[in-house]
């Protein structure tokens, strides 16, 4: 790996981290002790986790890296969960919330 190649990796995590970790501070609606509740576990136990007390299925699944893939969850009441996925199978929960609304396709829209 060059050095300004390292270098520009380096600078995109830390403006990453520079914007997620305030916007999770801030934005997530539950209070401290719920969010240390389930952090990081293996996948399948995240999954049934979500499903068996919340009720949320796979809604959306998108690639960020070639190590990590962002996954939402979401159930008919509306609460939602996303998880980050690395290729060991451990998902971490990043935010939770209310209020998820799955938008109808829209015509011409390929999906």
């Amino acid at each position: 790996m060059t050095r300004g190649r390292f270098y520009g990796v380096r600078g995109m995590v830390y403006g990453l981290a520079a914007v997620i970790l305030p916007t999770l501070m801030i934005a997530h609606p539950h209070s401290a002790a719920s969010q240390t509740m389930l952090s990081c576990a293996g996948r399948s136990d995240v999954v049934k986790f979500l499903d068996r007390n919340f009720t949320e299925k796979l809604t959306a699944v998108g690639l960020i890296n070639q190590n990590s893939v962002l996954e939402v969850y979401a159930a008919k009441s509306g609460t939602w969960t996303l998880v980050v996925t690395d290729v060991h199978g451990i998902s971490c929960i990043l935010l939770s919330g209310d209020g998820w609304d799955t938008m109808p396709a829209l015509p011409g829209l390929a999906t």
